[in-house]
């Protein structure tokens, strides 16, 4: 992440996929940060985006918890992902024939009742859904940081400004967070990013890429944003070498292949946002 420094000179991975784990090690340049960031929490592991996935992200040494920043109806901001929650909730269930499962048609009383964790496993059943605050609560007082995504969905309007809004009201944890490197806000939304980068200019803020950006697109990046975070499937060796030339850090996603990571970090990259943060931190 930019302004962090967490130097390392090298990262073992163990990649786990279902019940076998398979050990490897690869190294990271001497010279370079790699951050492990923990996608959802440890999403491969618990039912994302929950206390049990951001909680065992924490005990598993994740530099960095990435989160999805949703917004309720009554002004709550809660931490999921997906613009609908039938995938991962029983919402459908609990509130049956409602025209729409948007996290912005509930309250966040309602949202309280939905079971965000037995769709993962059984034994997560009645795993609650989180808000934002509640995120800020687990990581405060340790060495994780966080990674929040203002949410792309398109029905939201002026989310990045009650997210930096939300912050701006936690003076000291802000502070610390910037001092010791662990605040960081992403979007795949270049207005939501510089809506926020315009309240919050201190808080590093990082620009999403599914596709491979062009140079012009970086040119212009460049002239704002501190990283650029691409899918890992569009990055090579030159986009990373630009990327740094340019003065950004570069965070790719999402990592859970051993070759991948090891190719990942061999190419440089300030971080790897991964479902399996444990593969790279061996806890």
């Amino acid at each position: 992440m930019k302004h962090v420094s967490k130097r390392r000179t090298g990262v073992v991975v163990a990649v786990l996929s279902g019940l076998a784990m398979a050990m490897m090690s690869t190294a990271a340049h001497a010279d370079e940060e790699l951050d492990v960031i923990a996608h959802r929490g440890s999403s491969g592991m618990a039912p994302e985006n929950t206390a049990a996935a951001v909680d065992l992200a924490i005990e598993q040494r994740s530099d960095f918890v990435e989160i999805d920043v949703q917004r309720t109806k009554d002004g709550k901001l809660v931490n999921f992902h997906d613009c609908t929650m039938e995938r991962t909730t029983d919402v459908e269930e609990v509130y049956p024939g409602r025209p729409r499962y948007r996290v912005s048609d509930f309250t966040w009383a309602e949202l309280r009742r939905l079971d965000a964790g037995s769709w993962f496993h059984e034994d997560y059943a009645g795993e609650p859904l989180m808000t934002v605050d509640e995120v800020i609560a687990s990581v405060r007082n340790t060495r994780t940081g966080l990674l929040a995504e203002i949410s792309p969905c398109g029905h939201y309007v002026g989310i990045a400004t009650d997210f930096a809004q939300n912050l701006l009201g936690k003076p000291r944890y802000v502070q610390r967070a910037l001092a010791e490197g662990e605040l960081a806000v992403q979007s795949f939304q270049v207005d939501d990013a510089q809506e926020f980068h315009a309240l919050m200019p201190e808080v590093p803020i990082g620009f999403l890429d599914a596709n491979r950006p062009t140079e012009e697109e970086l040119l212009q990046l460049s002239t704002w944003a501190d990283q650029v975070n691409p899918q890992y499937t569009v990055t090579d060796q030159a986009l990373v070498d630009r990327v740094h030339e340019l003065g950004m850090d570069i965070n790719v996603w999402t990592v859970d292949e051993p070759g991948a990571m090891r190719r990942m970090a061999g190419l440089g990259v300030d971080g790897i946002i991964t479902d399996f943060p444990q593969s790279l931190t061996q806890r």
